[in-house]
């Protein structure tokens, strides 16, 4: 009897272990699975001690300030949690406004078509993407507009992914991949026909200069359009809870610091721009965002669990813990400050580059 009992515990472990990592393992069909998660390009004996430094930089603010000290501070941060974020997430690292009746999936393509109709992207258009990450948006704006997306990311992993997913879904010779920095990028003055950041230009220590690039790379009369995160009107410094809200969201997130919506437009003007229009697009009668973290909350639970054993048994890195914890974490911080209304991450400006302009450093 012993030894049945033994062998059906064995069963029902097995069969647990089974179910959590291939039934509930994948995301999305087409995304990351459990059994695959790692530390991006990070050896996987690294993890931990990435995920160490990491949290460093917070106790050396004026690094994650500083222009030559960005690049390894978010390269770090996507390491660790592009394969958490695609698994748990999708290939589109970012929000969007709930649509009834519309999956989640759909409403996430419609915000992205949106930002590529706004700036009148067509076939032919050679369109940049500033902060591509792992390409989900550059794939739906590719298909959506027929244009040719160049996407920039400063991690070697996140080019190895989105090249990976745009071949597979055929879209390889309408959407390129480079590694470098938004700050600093290899493209000549004048080479693009429009530009969208979608949720990216927060990494950057100071938006004047990641403006002023993307100011450089577009020819006279093109569009620019970016989904900003800020601190609404709504938020007040001397609160102490909005204060702990968007720290959490600082350091979770890797942003050497958020900015307030009045400081977009008037960045924008500074470098050159001409602001067509401007935007919250989380403001009502937009629905709320945040709304799919906190429907999420019972699905972490599950992947912090199967998370917890594949580090155990010395599938996933040791650290992937930790970083998933640091993401639950925040999402939490997210979802208060979508709430209470001192936060946006889809604060949209929408900027044309003169005719008459020239680069700013030429």
């Amino acid at each position: 009897m012993e030894s049945l009992a033994l062998v059906c515990t064995a069963a029902l472990v097995a069969g647990g272990i089974y179910w959590f990592v291939c039934v509930l393992g994948p995301a999305e069909r087409k995304g990351k699975r459990a059994m695959d998660l790692s530390g991006g390009s990070i050896s996987a004996e690294k993890v931990q001690g990435q995920y160490e430094d990491y949290w460093s930089f917070f106790r050396r603010p004026k690094e994650i300030e500083a222009k030559d000290k960005v690049p390894d501070f978010v390269d770090t941060f996507y390491n660790l949690v592009t394969d958490i974020y695609e698994w748990g997430w999708g290939q589109s690292f970012h929000f969007s406004p709930a649509i009834p009746g519309k999956s989640d999936r759909d409403a996430t393509r419609i915000h992205e078509e949106m930002a590529v109709d706004l700036i009148h992207g067509k076939p032919g258009d050679r369109i940049l993407d500033a902060g591509c990450g792992v390409g989900g948006p550059m794939r739906a704006i590719a298909a959506h507009s027929r244009a040719n997306i160049v996407g920039i990311t400063i991690n070697e992993y996140q080019v190895k992914r989105a090249r990976d997913h745009n071949r597979k879904a055929g879209l390889d010779s309408l959407c390129e991949v480079v590694c470098g920095n938004f700050l600093a990028m290899p493209f000549p003055d004048n080479s693009f026909d429009g530009a969208y950041s979608i949720e990216a230009t927060c990494h950057a220590p100071k938006l004047e200069e990641v403006y002023a690039e993307i100011f450089r790379v577009l020819k006279p009369g093109a569009l620019y359009v970016s989904y900003e995160w800020v601190t609404t009107d709504k938020y007040d410094g001397s609160n102490p809870e909005h204060v702990e809200v968007i720290q959490g969201i600082e350091r979770g997130d890797a942003l050497p610091g958020l900015r307030s919506y009045t400081d977009i437009a008037v960045t924008a003007r500074k470098v050159g721009f001409e602001v067509v229009k401007e935007k919250d697009l989380a403001r009502p009668p937009s629905h709320p965002w945040w709304k799919r973290l906190q429907m999420g909350r019972i699905a972490y639970w599950r992947n912090h669990i199967l998370v917890t054993i594949l580090a155990f048994i010395g599938i996933a890195p040791k650290g992937t813990v930790d970083v998933h914890d640091m993401l639950f974490k925040t999402a939490d911080y997210l979802s208060r400050g979508g709430e209470s209304g001192i936060f946006s991450p889809m604060h949209m400006i929408l900027c044309r580059k003169p005719e008459s302009s020239a680069s700013p450093d030429s």
